[in-house]
């Protein structure tokens, strides 16, 4: 597994690539496929560099992507944390993955189907699909001039088709609290997100 690290705004040190490789012996060990490992290493501020420093970690395939980061008052404490939820997601990843298997796969239908008892998902309640019906944010004005404290940012990705439960994979894999995706089998625009402990919930969009 290759180790690429990369400084911005901050020096990188032999003493601290030497670190890094030390730790990576275990992340390889779990995966031990895996075929690059990259740190990103950024000063949280130039002029206050009391502010403490931030790690980036990537590891990459075969397979999903999986990614975590984290802040600390240096370089070596930012990555001791981003690590660890690294060695969380490969955990979570692996107990899933262990928990499958001789399990078939249940589409979105039949899932849906069984108000979704044979499967680790839970149904969005009521409250959050009008949430995300109405916008969520309340309307304020027409005119484009009208102040707002809120910022929307877009991004755009190339939609993958998945089942429920590995969108709900590359979720956990990512860090992130929900995930957009194409449901396999109906071919609908979908999302799961996360809900307390290890409850899931997901929203599919249906033609009017």
């Amino acid at each position: 597994m290759d180790v690429n690290i990369r400084g911005k705004n901050v020096g990188i040190t032999d003493r601290f690539e030497q670190y890094v490789e030390s730790k990576t012996e275990k992340v390889a060990g779990l995966l031990p496929r895996a075929q690059s490992f990259e740190v990103r290493v950024s000063r949280q501020s130039d002029r206050s560099p009391q502010n403490g420093d931030q790690v980036e970690l990537t590891l990459i395939g075969p397979g999903p992507v999986i990614r975590a980061e984290s802040a600390g008052a240096d370089k070596y404490t930012a990555f001791d944390m981003a690590y660890g939820r690294i060695l969380e997601r490969i955990r979570r990843m692996k107990d899933r993955q262990q928990d499958r298997r001789g399990r078939g796969r249940v589409s979105l239908g039949d899932a849906a189907a069984s108000d979704f008892g044979t499967i680790d998902v839970t149904p969005a309640p009521l409250e959050v699909l009008e949430s995300v019906a109405t916008g969520g944010i309340p309307v304020v004005g027409e005119t484009e001039e009208q102040y707002s404290p809120v910022v929307i940012r877009s991004k755009e990705f190339p939609a993958e088709r998945l089942s429920v439960e590995d969108a709900v994979d590359q979720m956990e894999l990512v860090g992130h609290d929900f995930f957009l995706f194409v449901e396999t089998d109906s071919g609908r625009p979908s999302v799961v997100y996360r809900r307390k402990g290890w409850n899931y919930g997901v929203i599919t969009l249906a033609e009017a």
